[in-house]
């Protein structure tokens, strides 16, 4: 498991649908070294902090097989890394490998699996297609978010090393098969909700699906 690309980006201002909206969404690769801190990676900056950021978001990686998946679907020639709005291009990190709670180094920093990404309407800017969020739903390829234990340094071809195994059994698309199908396999519904990291509001959600 390695680094495939760092990509960051700072909010900017998109005409969409007829209105204005502010978005980070457009992220391109960086080179050389790259801080991350417990919010962010360095020079990278989340634009709505209601549901973007924060240390339960600081780090949104996305796997280059996901790549490999979406050019069959979606015939286009701008393809670069960091389009799915992803701080981290990696390999070998996919949804259904990646256990809820393990922690991994990246480059020098320390990171935690929190949960998936469920992305909100300005993939659909990213990508200029109106029903990409749906087809994203429809894919689950869903990525993931990583709170920062320890702040370190982080570049392209940096190893990415499992750590600290989860103690839940529960993977990245375990939790989003449980989101969407609403909690139909209780065991992984009981198990989520037994995480003590888990976001506050999935949990109100899977709470509601018992």
């Amino acid at each position: 498991m390695r680094v495939v690309s760092v990509n960051v980006g700072k909010p900017t201002e998109i005409e969409w649908m007829g209105k204005t909206v502010r978005t980070s969404i457009f992220k391109h690769p960086v080179t050389g070294t790259r801080k991350v801190s417990f919010l962010n990676i360095e020079g990278d900056e989340q634009s709505d902090l209601q549901v973007h950021g924060g240390i339960n978001k600081a780090v949104y990686t996305y796997d280059i097989i996901y790549y490999e998946h979406w050019k069959t679907i979606l015939p286009r020639e701008d393809w670069q890394y960091g389009m799915f709005g992803e701080n981290i291009t990696t390999v070998g990190m996919t949804d259904d490998e990646v256990k809820i709670g393990s922690i991994y180094h990246v480059g020098t920093a320390k990171l935690q699996v929190v949960q998936p990404r469920f992305p909100c309407f300005k993939l659909n800017i990213r990508f200029a297609l109106p029903g990409m969020i749906d087809q994203f739903i429809q894919q689950q390829r869903n990525g993931i978010y990583f709170k920062v234990v320890e702040e370190g340094i982080v570049q392209v071809n940096d190893e990415i090393k499992l750590v600290v195994p989860s103690p839940y059994n529960v993977s990245i698309a375990d939790y989003v098969n449980c989101y969407y199908s609403k909690g139909s396999e209780k065991s992984i519904l009981k198990t989520l909700l037994s995480v003590p990291g888990l976001p506050e509001r999935h949990r109100t959600v899977f709470e509601g699906y018992l």
